[in-house]
């Protein structure tokens, strides 16, 4: 395009164009302080000292006075410069016309475009989980479809996370089976057992198959989720006006009025947010409901070992319990970590010895042990150093 190349040659030369001219204007009326400006309210000039106005030439038209300054334009600058202030607008003009016939070819292209990008975007995605499974020695099982009335069967499960290479303690693998049989585990154990670890391993695997990927197992056979719903750890939104327990509420709401029998819902301590009967009475509701009305999948870990007795009320219930022992006279206790059907033999929840592994003070923990027995006190101020 002639035109577009004319003004956006006058666009990028301006300055040049400008420089040549005060020269030649210099040698052809003698006036050696002669120069050639620009300004926004103006527009392009010609400037000689006062001095100097009677060596001005005869096409020299005034255009401005100054108080030491004379400023003219001349027909070759007027040219100019209404040239070079709608050049830009001329070009743009003129670039419309080729932009917009361009991307109306481009628009009848942009189907097939999409469609490969989603299949090269889909092979990438195959190739990074191959690549991560390999790279993670995963059994490289890839999950078996299964009809819509089993969640998940699953053999040796692994850790959540970047695998059992980032435990400190070497991770015990765990099985996991929910059916039609067995819709609700209800999990218990002490502190530091692992509860939390499986049911994130659920989800997890859980998710992976459902993208296709495959899963570091033994084995899995992972039926039709529609959602995975969590409520795990303890948090706060206090610029919004709600405590740790009303954001536990919240959330535990959300799942009762969302959860299906087609979920996977997983729940950690229920009911730690308030007193020891409501937080009971909170958890054993919220179990039932999910047990009878909303008949979801569901692992619910609890340190209320009176809720273990849901599994001779609710359907589709059953315990579970990740194992802790303590040798006899010892105050630390060592978890397992490995699920074991029915209710545990150690029926406390370990607190205080994790406290104590925690760093917290022997005598503050001898302290605790004696508040904690039947009809135990807090000792008198003094009497445990």
């Amino acid at each position: 395009m002639p035109g577009w190349t004319n003004c956006a040659a006058i666009s990028s030369n301006a300055g040049q164009y400008l420089v040549e001219l005060e020269q030649r204007e210099r040698a052809r009326t003698g006036i050696a302080t002669l120069k050639v400006g620009y300004n926004r309210v103006h527009g392009y000039y010609i400037e000689t000292s006062r001095a100097q106005r009677g060596n001005a030439p005869v096409d020299y038209v005034r255009r401005q006075t100054l108080k030491n300054a004379e400023r003219y334009i001349t027909p070759e600058l007027k040219s100019f410069e209404d040239e070079a202030l709608s050049a830009e607008s001329r070009a743009l003009a003129r670039e419309k016309p080729l932009y917009d016939d361009a991307a109306g070819r481009a628009g009848g292209t942009a189907g097939p475009l999409q469609a490969s990008r989603g299949r090269r975007g889909r092979r990438a995605g195959r190739a990074g989980r191959l690549r991560r499974a390999r790279r993670r020695a995963w059994a490289m099982y890839r999950p078996r479809a299964q009809r819509a009335s089993r969640a998940c069967d699953i053999d040796a499960g692994p850790p959540p996370g970047g695998g059992a290479a980032c435990w400190s303690d070497p991770f015990v693998p765990n099985d996991l089976e929910l059916d039609d049989g067995r819709r609700m585990l209800v999990i218990t154990g002490p502190n530091m057992g692992g509860k939390s670890t499986y049911m994130r391993q659920a989800a997890l695997l859980t998710l992976l198959a459902h993208t296709g990927s495959y899963v570091p197992a033994a084995e899995a056979r992972i039926g039709p989720v529609d959602r995975i719903f969590t409520r795990i750890g303890a948090s706060d939104d206090l610029a919004g006006g709600r405590s740790t327990f009303m954001v536990e509420m919240t959330e535990t709401a959300n799942i009762l009025h969302n959860a299906t029998a087609a979920s996977l819902v997983l729940l950690d301590e229920i009911g730690r947010g308030t007193s020891t009967y409501d937080g009971l009475a909170l958890a054993w509701a919220t179990a039932c409901h999910l047990a009878r009305r909303s008949r979801a999948f569901t692992l619910f870990a609890t340190h209320y070992f009176e809720l273990t007795s849901l599994a001779d009320e609710l359907p589709a219930t059953a315990n579970v319990h990740l194992g802790g022992h303590r040798a006899p006279g010892a105050h630390r206790l060592s978890a397992q970590r490995q699920t074991r059907p029915g209710q545990p033999e150690l029926r406390r929840a370990g607190g205080t010895p994790g406290g104590r592994t925690g760093g917290r003070a022997g005598s503050r923990t001898a302290e605790a042990r004696g508040a904690g027995t039947p009809g135990g006190r807090c000792p008198a101020a003094g009497s445990v150093s």
